[in-house]
């Protein structure tokens, strides 16, 4: 009989979705998949020789658990350089991905009977990592209108005395919101009067569009910064998914504690990629720009195609590499929810995209365009096809 825990939770619908587009590939047929969270761009070539040179000095062996001390001393460098925080090195734990990095933290930080704030539309793991840990998340939603960000009242209305921890996202996955500086100051203020913790997935961080500006909530005064665990890695942001690196930096008692539970689970994250991480970090970055400058073609050109389908409108996101459209003026027939949409539109267009029930919100499905332009265009003309058949 298996455990009432893993019973409690789904598997991720991203990756579901990601492997029956594959799957059908493999069976020849043209399916486009606009499902998964992953550039396509390939890491760069002095991050790869980085690893070869791991490789090649037989930098094989297993590390200190939480990370070797020379990435520590990146990660440490570039939250000052660029979020204007500091910290000592016992503050980091260096994890298999970011999504690893949140899962160490929710065993380290929420007990039985705690009650998490996520804001919906969220991230699919967060809800089911919170109920892993024996915690109950509390979902608030939030509406297009406020740019998908969550209000101080609507905050201040979720709070219980069981509240322990609020997820933020910014920018967001799967909406593409990026939260302001007032947002974030006025969030802080509420967090610091009632001691609620913060837990700040920044992993989209250098991926904000239009002259916006990322603003780490951790970064306002100490008060916050002493209740904040940042996450963050190098997955997105340097074309690193496969590379399995991620990184919490907060509290050194929470840290401490979510890398003696890595130690009792993965220990160390892979020695290689973490020699290929000091590189993607102290060297070259002009990559991150030539990459924004593709995403943001693409942003425009599909936000665009998609409000001119009929029954379709769509936001333009701040950052992130999703769009996020409306699409409950299509639901009619077979179609009753977002689920039916993405399994008509694998079906019928052989595009594969995600349904927002997944991420908490029915009425809309998450579109990424972290893929080729030219399977963009395609895409989308399918799309708009296979609506106009409904």
């Amino acid at each position: 009989m298996l455990s009432k825990r893993v019973q409690s939770i789904k598997p991720s619908p991203t990756l579901a979705i990601d492997a029956k587009a594959k799957a059908m590939k493999a069976e020849g047929l043209d399916v486009i998949n606009f499902g998964v969270g992953e550039p396509d761009f390939d890491t760069p070539q002095n991050i790869k020789d980085a690893a070869i040179k791991a490789l090649g000095d037989g930098f094989t062996k297993y590390t200190a658990a939480g990370g070797i001390d020379p990435l520590k001393d990146a990660i440490i460098d570039k939250l000052k350089a660029d979020n204007s925080l500091e910290y000592e090195r016992a503050a980091i734990c260096v994890s298999c991905g970011a999504k690893h990095s949140l899962y160490n933290i929710a065993q380290a930080l929420y007990d039985d009977g705690d009650e998490v704030i996520i804001p919906s539309p969220y991230w699919v793991s967060y809800p089911d990592q919170v109920i892993l840990a024996g915690a109950k998340p509390v979902i608030v939603k939030t509406y297009e209108k406020d740019g998908f960000m969550l209000t101080p009242e609507a905050f201040e209305a979720a709070i219980t005395d069981r509240t322990k921890a609020l997820i933020l996202n910014s920018p967001s996955n799967p909406t593409g919101g990026v939260y302001t500086r007032e947002a974030l100051e006025k969030i802080a203020e509420i967090a610091v009067r009632r001691r609620i913790y913060i837990v700040s997935d920044e992993i989209y961080e250098k991926l904000i569009y239009d002259g916006g500006e990322h603003i780490s909530i951790a970064s306002f005064d100490k008060e916050i910064k002493d209740l904040t665990i940042v996450i963050n890695g190098l997955s997105k942001s340097h074309a690193m998914t496969g590379w399995r690196i991620g990184y919490a930096a907060g509290p050194v008692d929470i840290i401490k504690a979510a890398t003696k539970i890595q130690g009792q689970s993965t220990s160390n994250p892979n020695s290689i990629a973490q020699k290929a991480s000091i590189e993607a970090m102290r060297g070259p970055q002009d990559f991150i720009e030539t990459m924004k400058t593709e995403f943001v073609k693409r942003r425009d050109y599909v936000v665009a195609e998609l409000n001119r389908m009929e029954g379709v409108s769509c936001a333009m996101p701040g950052g992130a590499f999703y769009a996020f459209p409306n699409v409950s003026g299509v639901y009619r027939g077979k179609i009753k929810g977002s689920n039916d949409l993405a399994m008509y539109l694998l079906d019928e267009a052989k595009v594969a995209l995600v349904h927002g029930e997944a991420f908490g919100d029915d009425d809309y499905v998450r579109i990424s365009y972290a893929t080729g332009m030219e399977d963009i265009r395609k895409a989308v003309e399918r799309i708009n096809n296979a609506l106009a058949k409904l």
